[in-house]
C-alpha cells in the first residue's frame, strides 16, 4: 500500500509539491489555512498547527508530512504539535535557517530539513558558469549538475552507442527517453543501442574545481594597484590628517623664524605638544614676544578642533565601516569573476558554491546590517555596499570584465532592473535572473535576451517531493512529466535486490545504478552491471518516483545509509 501523505502549507512552493505528488499517483492530503475550490475535496482547510487540523488530515495514519510554510516558526509549531499526535511519522521540514535544520535532523529521528535558498543555489551557480543545468546531484562529496542531452543532427553523439558513454567516470548516465519506443537505460547499454535522433539523456557531469587561487602576494599587489579607491572611501581623512601637517609646519616655521637661537627639532616638539595638547618644551612660548603668544593661544584652539575632527574621522574608518568598503573596493578582481547582487539566503549558498569550485565572487548589496556580510567576508569575498542597480555599483564590481552575473534578490522587478542596468554597460555579459513567476520568466528571457531565468520554487520542488515519497534522497529533477530521484538504499537480506544481478534488477525495475559501495571499495561502469547485491552493500541509483513504491517495503531508516 502506498503511504499517505501530508502536505501543510499550500501556499507557493506547498501547492507545487502537492500538485506533483498528486502526478506521480501518491496518495496525498494537502492543509491549507484558506479555501482552495478548483483542488477538489483532499484539502482540509483550517489553522494549520491545531490539533483537529491535522487530525482531520488524518495525521495518526500518515506516513510522511511535509511541512511547507515560509515561517520558520509556524513549521517548527507544526512539526511539535504532529510528533506528539504521530510520534513515528516521517516529516520533511522546509526551514529557512540552516543551523537549525541540522539540530533538528540529529535530535529527531525520521526528520528531513531541506531548504529551497540551499535547494535552488546550485542551480543558480551552474548556470552561471554556462551549464544549463535542470538538477543536481550529490555524489562523492561533490555537487554534480545535471542536465539533458537532447540528440539532433549537429550532435556528436548521433549513431554512438550508449554503451560507449557508460564507463566514464566523470560522467553519470541517469535516465534515457527514446525518441520512439520504450527502452530503459540499462536495457540500452547492453542491448548496444545506438542514439537516434529526438533520443534524450539525462546525465550528471563531475564539476571541475579551479585549484589556483591567488597567493597573498599577488592578493596584496591587487590591493596596492587598486588604491585609487581609498580616494573615495578615505578622502575626508585625508583632507583633515593633511590639514593637521599643515598647521603643525606653520607653527614650527613660525617659531623658528621669530627666535633663531630655537633648534627646528624644539621648535617642532613644542609644535606637536602644543596642537595635541601633550604639552612640552614650553619655554619656547614663553620666551617669545606677546604676538606670539597670541598665536599659540589661536594654534591651541585650531589644533583641538583639527585634532578632535581628525579622531573622529580615523575612527569612524577604522572601526567604522569605511575600511570595510574601502578594502572589498580595493580586493575586486579585475577580470573573469562572477557578480552576486543579493545576499539573501540564496545569494549566500551561491557565493558558497562559487568559492568552492575556486572562482572569485564579488558581491552587491545595499543593506549594511545585512546578516550574511560577515559570513562572505570572513571566506575573503569582497562585499560592495551598493544599490546594484546603480551603474556606479556595477562600474566598481568590474561589470565590463565580469564572466557572468546573478540578480538574485528577494525582489523580481529589482532584479529586472539590475539587470537591465548591466545589460547596458555590458551587452554580451551572461546573466542569470531569479523570479518566481513561471511565465514571465520564459517571456522575460526571450525579449531581454538574459542567459537563463530560473525560479527557486520550481526548482526546489522535486527535491521536497523525491524526500516525500522516501529515503534520504541524493539528487533529483524532471524530465516531461516524469519525476525521478537519485538515492542511496542498502541492501538487507529482506531488500528486494538482496541477491539478484545488478543488470537483471535494473531492467526488472527500470532503475539505473550509479555505482555500489562495499566493504570500503567503489564499484563503477561495466563491473557494477555484472555485480551481485549482497547483505551489506550501498546501492546507489536512479528511479523514477513511480518507482519508489517496490522500495516502500524497505524500513525507511535503510534509505540513504553509508558505509
Amino acid at each position: 500500500m502506498k503511504p499517505r501523505i501530508i502536505v501543510c502549507g499550500l501556499g507557493l512552493t506547498g501547492y507545487k509539491i502537492f500538485c506533483l505528488l498528486r502526478q506521480q499517483g501518491a496518495t496525498v492530503v494537502g492543509i491549507s489555512d484558506r479555501p482552495l475550490p478548483h483542488i477538489g475535496d483532499s484539502i482540509i482547510v483550517g489553522n494549520l498547527r491545531t490539533p483537529s487540523t491535522l487530525l482531520a488530515a488524518g495525521i495518526q495514519e500518515a506516513h510522511t508530512l511535509v511541512i511547507s510554510t515560509h515561517d520558520d516558526a509556524l513549521n517548527l509549531a507544526i512539526l511539535t504539535q504532529a510528533r506528539v499526535l504521530n510520534p513515528q511519522i516521517r516529516i520533511i521540514n522546509r526551514l529557512f535557517n540552516h543551523t537549525l535544520g541540522e539540530r533538528l535532523d540529529q535530535t529527531l529521528p525520521h526528520h528531513v530539513s531541506l531548504s529551497v535558498s540551499a535547494l535552488a543555489a546550485p542551480v543558480f551557480a551552474f548556470a552561471a558558469l554556462g551549464s544549463q543545468a535542470i538538477g543536481k546531484l550529490e555524489l562523492f562529496n561533490q555537487t554534480w549538475p545535471i542536465y539533458e542531452e537532447l540528440i539532433d543532427g549537429d550532435h556528436p553523439w548521433l549513431g554512438r552507442h550508449v554503451s560507449d558513454l557508460w564507463e566514464s567516470r566523470s560522467r553519470m548516465l541517469i535516465y534515457y527517453l527514446p525518441a520512439h519506443g520504450q527502452l530503459d537505460l540499462i536495457s540500452a547499454v547492453v542491448q548496444g543501442k545506438q542514439l537516434q535522433l529526438g533520443d534524450r539523456l539525462i546525465i550528471g557531469t563531475q564539476p571541475k574545481i579551479r585549484n589556483h587561487r591567488r597567493s597573498w602576494l599577488r592578493k596584496l599587489l591587487k590591493v596596492l594597484t587598486n588604491l585609487r579607491q581609498f580616494q573615495r572611501h578615505g578622502q575626508s581623512m585625508l583632507m583633515v590628517t593633511l590639514i593637521l601637517l599643515l598647521t603643525i609646519m606653520a607653527a614650527t616655521v613660525t617659531y623658528v623664524c621669530v627666535n633663531l637661537n630655537t633648534s627646528i627639532v624644539d621648535a617642532l616638539y613644542f609644535s606637536v605638544g602644543m596642537i595635541t595638547g601633550a604639552g612640552g618644551q614650553e619655554e619656547v612660548a614663553e620666551q617669545s614676544p606677546d604676538s606670539i603668544k597670541v598665536f599659540t593661544a589661536i594654534m591651541m584652539l585650531v589644533g583641538a578642533g583639527v585634532i578632535g575632527i581628525c579622531y573622529a574621522l580615523l575612527n569612524d574608518f577604522i572601526l567604522g565601516t569605511r575600511f570595510n568598503q574601502f578594502w572589498d573596493a580595493a580586493r575586486v578582481p579585475s577580470g573573469h569573476h562572477y557578480i552576486v547582487c543579493g545576499l539573501g539566503g540564496i545569494g549566500i549558498q551561491i557565493v558558497h558554491q562559487l568559492h568552492n569550485l575556486g572562482y572569485e565572487v564579488v558581491v552587491i548589496e545595499r543593506d549594511p546590517n545585512n546578516r550574511f556580510l560577515a559570513t562572505a567576508r570572513s571566506v575573503g569575498v569582497p562585499v560592495i555596499l551598493e544599490d546594484a542597480s546603480l551603474s556606479t555599483s556595477l562600474k566598481a564590481a568590474n561589470v565590463h570584465t565580469a564572466q557572468a552575473m546573478l540578480a538574485v534578490t528577494s525582489s523580481d522587478m529589482t532584479n529586472v532592473e539590475i539587470t537591465l542596468s548591466a545589460k547596458a554597460l555590458a551587452a554580451k555579459l551572461p546573466v542569470v535572473v531569479r523570479n518566481q513567476d513561471p511565465e514571465f520568466a520564459l517571456t522575460a528571457k526571450q525579449v531581454f535576451n538574459f542567459a537563463m531565468v530560473l525560479s527557486p520554487t520550481e526548482l526546489a520542488t522535486p527535491s521536497f517531493a523525491a524526500a516525500a515519497l522516501g529515503g534520504r534522497i541524493l539528487g533529483n529533477g524532471i524530465t516531461g512529466n516524469t519525476l525521478w530521484v537519485a538515492l542511496a538504499t542498502l541492501i538487507t537480506p529482506r531488500h528486494p535486490f538482496c541477491g539478484r544481478q545488478v543488470k537483471e534488477a535494473a531492467m526488472s525495475a527500470d532503475f539505473v545504478p550509479l555505482y555500489i559501495e562495499t566493504h570500503g571499495c567503489m564499484i563503477h561502469g561495466w563491473e557494477l552491471l555484472d555485480s551481485c547485491l549482497k547483505t551489506g552493500d550501498v546501492l546507489y541509483l536512479t528511479v523514477p518516483a513511480t518507482g519508489l513504491e517496490q522500495l516502500w517495503r524497505i524500513n525507511p531508516t535503510q534509505l540513504g545509509v553509508r558505509c
